[in-house]
């Protein structure tokens, strides 16, 4: 239930992050799902791609500093509160989220969640016990 998510990191610079989507889009790599973090100097751009390894090797090969690493993707409903159950089950294994990011599915009228635990096995494990809908790679992948 791991979906691979490029982490790309990128100089704080005009163009740059443009520069990265555009070598995707020059090979018909089309992007599920996009989160930007900064800091001062650099920011991490994290995608999740139908065909995260190719992606990697065309960025690299383009003179980006690529990481895949995993998320896991979970459905929720799309309305108040529809994230906080999803937290409350990682809360009551004391499952820690380094970061996450959403995005609504508007065919299917519900939301989707990725999250990065510390413990990306404990989470996935604590998420299937306390009845969380996980979504398989090749769901998210073909979004």
């Amino acid at each position: 239930m791991k979906i691979k998510q490029l982490s790309i990191f990128l100089e704080n610079k005009k163009g740059r992050m443009r520069k990265a989507l555009d070598v995707l889009a020059h090979n018909n790599i089309n992007i599920r799902a996009m989160s930007i973090a900064d800091v001062s100097d650099f920011g991490i751009l994290r995608l999740i791609v139908p065909v995260p390894d190719r992606a990697k090797e065309l960025l690299e090969a383009n003179n980006f500093l690529v990481k895949i690493g995993d998320v896991i993707a979970v459905e929720m409903s799309d309305e108040p509160g529809g994230l906080n159950a999803v937290l409350e089950i990682l809360d009551e294994s004391s499952i820690n989220l380094d970061y996450l990011y959403a995005f609504v599915d508007e065919k299917e009228e519900k939301a989707i969640v990725l999250l990065h635990p510390e413990d990306i096995d404990g989470g996935i494990k604590a998420l299937k016990n306390g009845g969380a809908k996980l979504i398989p790679p090749e769901e998210v992948y073909d979004w």
